[in-house]
Parts: C-alpha cells; sequence; structure tokens
C-alpha cells in the first residue's frame, strides 16, 4: 500500500513538470527597443537599466 502511494506521488510530480514546459514553449519573446547585453531577455522601450544585473540598456539597431 504504501509503494502505490509514493507510485502516485511520483506521477502527480511528474505530470505537473510537463505542464509547465509546455506553457513555457507557446510563449513569444517581445523585441524591446532597449535591452541589456548580458540578458537579452530584458529590456524596455525607453532607456534605463536592467533589473538583474543594473547594466545601462543599449538600443536595438534598426533593420536595414
Amino acid at each position: 500500500m504504501k509503494s502505490v502511494l509514493i507510485a502516485i506521488a511520483f506521477l502527480g510530480i511528474g505530470l505537473s513538470g510537463c505542464s509547465n514546459t509546455a506553457k513555457n514553449q507557446n510563449t513569444t519573446k517581445r523585441q524591446y527597443k532597449y535591452y541589456c547585453v548580458m540578458h537579452p531577455d530584458i529590456g524596455n522601450d525607453k532607456p534605463g537599466v536592467c533589473t538583474k544585473c543594473g547594466m545601462e540598456l543599449v538600443e536595438r539597431e534598426a533593420d536595414k
């Protein structure tokens, strides 16, 4: 009986991990006008500093 409960617990943990992965794959990254060179996922539409490391955000080059 104890092993059945442990198996159910591991199954629940495994399934909850799969649902988080699926959500992350469906998200789209936003292209900010200003971004951090060390953390490209951090940015803003106006000048500022990175919320992770404090570096100045740099302006993206315009597409040619």
